[in-house]
Parts: C-alpha cells; sequence; structure tokens
C-alpha cells in the first residue's frame, strides 16, 4: 500500500499547525476557534483503519493520544475530553482530542452537533471560560512537545 494519496488531504497538508513530527506520526493544533487544545494525532503514512497498523504502530499512536489527553488535563483544565477516531470524511488515520467545557457551544453533545447557541450570542460563563483557556494555551502546547519528546525515549 502507498503511504501517500494524492487525493487525500492529510497526505498533502499537515492538516492544521503542525506542534510535533516524528517518524510515524504528527500532532497539530486543530485551529477549531470554539475549542482551544483541540489536537489531531495524525498517523504519517496514508492508512485508513487502526487494524491497518502493526501491533507496535497500535501501540505508538495510542500512546500519542493519551499522552496529548494527559497534557491537556495538566495544562487545560477541562471538564472532559473526548476521544475520536473517526475517518468518514478523510479516511486516514487520525485522532481527536478535544478538551470540553461545561460552557462551550456544544456541551454536552459532540463539537459536530448542532450548538446550543449561536456565534456572537455566546453567554457570559463561555466568554470568560473562553478568556481563562487562551491564557493556558502557550503552556499546553509547550507540554505537547515535551510529552512526545519523552515518548521516543520509553
Amino acid at each position: 500500500m502507498s503511504t501517500r494519496d494524492p487525493h487525500c488531504p492529510l497526505c498533502q497538508t499537515t492538516g492544521g499547525e503542525l506542534l510535533w513530527q516524528g517518524p510515524h506520526l504528527r500532532i497539530i493544533d486543530a485551529q477549531e476557534s470554539d475549542y482551544p487544545g483541540f489536537t489531531r494525532v495524525i498517523w504519517n503514512a496514508h492508512l485508513p483503519e487502526m487494524t491497518s497498523l502493526s501491533l507496535h504502530g497500535r501501540d505508538l499512536i495510542m500512546r500519542a493520544v493519551y499522552a496529548i489527553e494527559q497534557a491537556q488535563r495538566d495544562t487545560l483544565a477541562p471538564d472532559k475530553i473526548n476521544l475520536a477516531a473517526l475517518g468518514n470524511m478523510v479516511p486516514h488515520l487520525h485522532w481527536h482530542v478535544i478538551p470540553r467545557w461545561r460552557e462551550d457551544r456544544h456541551f454536552p453533545n459532540a463539537v459536530w452537533a448542532a450548538p446550543r447557541f449561536a456565534a456572537g450570542q455566546e453567554p457570559e460563563a463561555f466568554l470568560a471560560r473562553q478568556q481563562a483557556i487562551q491564557a493556558r494555551v502557550q503552556r499546553y502546547r509547550d507540554r505537547v512537545t515535551e510529552v512526545m519528546n519523552a515518548l521516543l525515549w520509553h
């Protein structure tokens, strides 16, 4: 199987703002303004499913997902973290690691659901939470680099 697909956006671009890259996978900021810290863990080679990976590859990608989740918990302090590997629109193996807050636009539903309130009609609690989160995002981004570099040694 080819490691790149000329029609796949995750083969042709990084898929967002690159935070870290290794030989097998990369970590990107998904740049979702309502969800600061929304991160994707993307396998570099074009593979559609977890079972397309070797056992070592499966272990590696899941250790990265867990490391990103822990970095979000440590620095962003979300109320919940959602993990998803859908790939229906982009069948290139990747995981979404999404920090969630009770005040966010979609909580408790999925971030892809209809929003509870429209842009420009945000409640005060949402705006306050967004401001607090933004103040911690750089610490989170630095932590991503630390935890991913540490994974290389274990």
